[in-house]
């Protein structure tokens, strides 16, 4: 099984995508930690990333996901995917691909992301996320959570959703 956490910055990608890693007794991979050196300056001084600055990037995570169809294992990703095009592009490696997409309001968003300390991403960001968004249409799958919730009930809601078949 091949899993991308998905959602803006401040959502809980990674604390839900380890947690569902660990409960799933799979690898995790997080994605922040494939951008390219060059991204994450650009992120780190407010400046949204293009289309262009993606490329590197999620062809890092479309390999991760392929090299893990090749074992039993599978994987856990946290990565944005905010754009159609975005999913599209992993999903071309990894056709089986589960998506699992942490939504919530923009306030919520904004005082967990000017609550973290640990993160190159500023909040001054979190606007241009949320206009890049879109949100998963109905045939992309995806198990859609609402992130007021704590991260082990997402975990736990998301492990019921998985269990059932892939529309």
């Amino acid at each position: 099984m091949r899993i991308v956490v998905m959602g803006v910055s401040g959502s809980g990608k990674s604390t839900v995508g380890r947690l569902l890693a660990q409960t799933l007794r799979m690898p995790f991979q997080d994605g922040d930690e494939l951008h390219p050196p060059d991204n994450i300056a650009r992120m780190a001084a407010g400046v949204p990333l293009t289309d262009a600055d993606r490329q590197d990037w999620l062809a890092a995570i479309g390999k991760r996901l392929a090299a893990a169809g090749g074992r039993r294992d599978g994987v856990v990703v946290a990565c944005s995917a905010l754009k159609r095009a975005y999913r599209d592009q992993l999903r071309a490696v990894a056709p089986d691909l589960r998506l699992v997409y942490l939504q919530g309001p923009a306030p919520l968003l904004a005082e967990r992301l000017a609550a973290r300390r640990d993160h190159y991403m500023p909040a001054s960001m979190l606007p241009s996320q949320l206009a890049a968004l879109e949100s998963p249409g109905s045939d992309e799958g995806a198990i859609a959570v609402d992130v007021a919730q704590s991260p082990e009930a997402i975990v736990q809601a998301v492990c019921r959703q998985l269990r059932k078949p892939t529309p």
